[in-house]
């Protein structure tokens, strides 16, 4: 059976309710869905309820933006505490961060002759946090791009012209936090590291091993076979556990279906015995 360990919700970018995504999961034929949304936890008492409901494992999770040398770079955190109150603190200062964030580009949208106001985002985002792909939903809107994917290749991805960044957080800390908060660890979606070379992509994994990180996501919507393939060797060498997931944020990325990415992603679900595994020994100390 698949599963899918990397889904974002209404509490950060997505456009499902946590409840939502979990009963879209069960159809789906999902054995295990993970709600990692952008820099909070928001969603998850409502996701792990749903999951009770629907009689499907749910995993707590967050994704965190950490500062990278190259690209862009995620760190999951997966099966920790969610009311740990140093992880609050630490999403607490992120969130602040993006805040601060999204006036810095809607003031670099303006003076590009793009204006979108906070009121649209406001809107788009309801009671979640509002992040680039509300700006870029804001822009598709307003006819200046004709996607989203569009809105982020012309201003919004990193080196763009509107791209502001926001990262405050090192690995070392991203790690060390999720860690006391009793979690796993993991790299996401390495293909946004802009590495070069396959060796190159190792040697990046191997600083991150130095600083105590648990696995990378290997089975990914972007990924090709052969840097999956490589992921999966990488992650036997150094004893990592392999995880995947889709990226879904549902109408924010609709070429991405839940579990299935593209069309062809299947997680295997002994990701997700392996990251209790690897949960276990974090919370007995080893």
């Amino acid at each position: 059976m698949c599963c899918d360990l990397h889904t974002h919700t209404t509490a950060s970018d997505g456009s499902d309710a946590p409840s939502a995504l979990v009963s879209l999961a069960r159809e789906s034929g999902l054995s295990a869905v993970a709600v990692t949304d952008h820099d909070t936890v928001a969603g998850l008492s409502e996701a792990l309820r749903q999951g009770e409901i629907e009689d499907i494992e749910v995993l707590p999770g967050v994704e965190l933006s950490v500062v990278s040398p190259q690209g862009t770079m995620h760190m999951l955190g997966y099966l920790f505490d969610p009311d740990s109150p140093e992880l609050i603190s630490v999403l607490k200062r992120v969130q602040a961060a993006r805040a601060e964030r999204n006036p810095k580009i809607l003031k670099r949208l303006q003076e590009l002759g793009y204006p979108v106001s906070e009121e649209e985002l406001r809107e788009l985002a309801g009671t979640g946090q509002v992040g680039r792909p509300h700006i870029a939903r804001a822009m598709v809107a307003r006819g200046y791009v004709r996607s989203v994917s569009q809105a982020f290749d012309r201003f919004l991805k990193k080196d763009a012209p509107a791209y502001v960044p926001k990262s405050i957080l090192s690995p070392r800390e991203a790690v060390e936090v999720i860690h006391r908060a009793g979690g796993v660890a993991v790299l996401a979606h390495p293909v946004s590291l802009d590495f070069g070379t396959l060796n190159r992509l190792e040697a990046l994994i191997g600083g991150l091993v130095r600083d105590g990180v648990d696995g990378v996501e290997c089975f990914y919507s972007e990924h090709t076979w052969e840097l999956t393939e490589f992921c999966l060797k990488i992650c036997r060498k150094y004893g990592l556990v392999a995880t995947g997931g889709s990226d879904y944020h549902g109408r924010a990325k609709p070429h991405i279906r839940l579990g299935k990415g593209r069309g062809e992603l299947c997680v295997p679900d002994w990701c997700v015995e392996k990251l209790k595994e690897r949960g276990d020994k974090i919370r007995c100390g080893h």
